[in-house]
């Protein structure tokens, strides 16, 4: 039997789970993108049970409007324009993250930041809500994308964080154990 031990940091287990979370929140995130776009092509190209099955999916989540959604091959993409906006926007944003801010990091900026994010896509739907100025697709996608992008900066640290919740695990694998020890 061997007794060898290895010793990994609290930081370099951190720094694992960080990057585990961040690969898997780009790839649902970009996902979710991928198919608002794929329903409207599969419909297109004569795949209407799966297009069935993805607008089904969103109806859950938006209201569908195909006057307030983005249009491709004929056919309205799975959410509106503004859940597009959210969605694109996270996406994005989610895959810059490691370019702006440390992964490991589960500090979360102050909060009026995302309020101040969520102030356009708030007034750009009141002005429309009460015939004030019409929104457009754009505008809706864009404060959506905006809102989107912001919420990342939060949602990235707040799953680094529940991820780093259980830093005492131990493994043992052919007689060799690993502990995780606090920096």
């Amino acid at each position: 039997m061997n007794n060898n031990t290895t010793v990994t940091t609290a930081a370099d287990f951190n720094y694992r789970r960080a990057w585990t979370v961040w690969s898997i929140t780009t790839g649902v995130s970009t996902t979710i993108v991928a198919l608002i776009i794929v329903a409207p092509l599969s419909q297109a190209a004569g795949h209407p049970q799966l297009a069935a099955a993805i607008y089904k999916a969103f109806s859950l989540v938006c209201h569908q409007l195909p006057d307030r959604s983005f249009h491709v091959a004929g056919n309205q993409f799975a959410v509106c324009s503004r859940c597009t906006g959210l969605y694109s926007g996270f996406a994005i944003a989610a895959l810059a993250y490691p370019l702006v801010r440390p992964l490991s990091s589960a500090n979360a900026p102050k909060q009026i930041w995302l309020i101040v994010a969520a102030l356009p896509l708030a007034i750009d739907f009141s002005l429309g809500y009460f015939a004030i100025w019409p929104n457009t697709h754009l505008s809706r996608f864009l404060t959506g994308a905006l809102f989107g992008s912001v919420t990342v900066c939060y949602i990235m640290p707040g799953l680094v964080e529940l991820m780093s919740l259980g830093q005492r695990v131990r493994r043992r694998s052919e007689g060799d154990s690993i502990r995780i020890q606090p920096e």
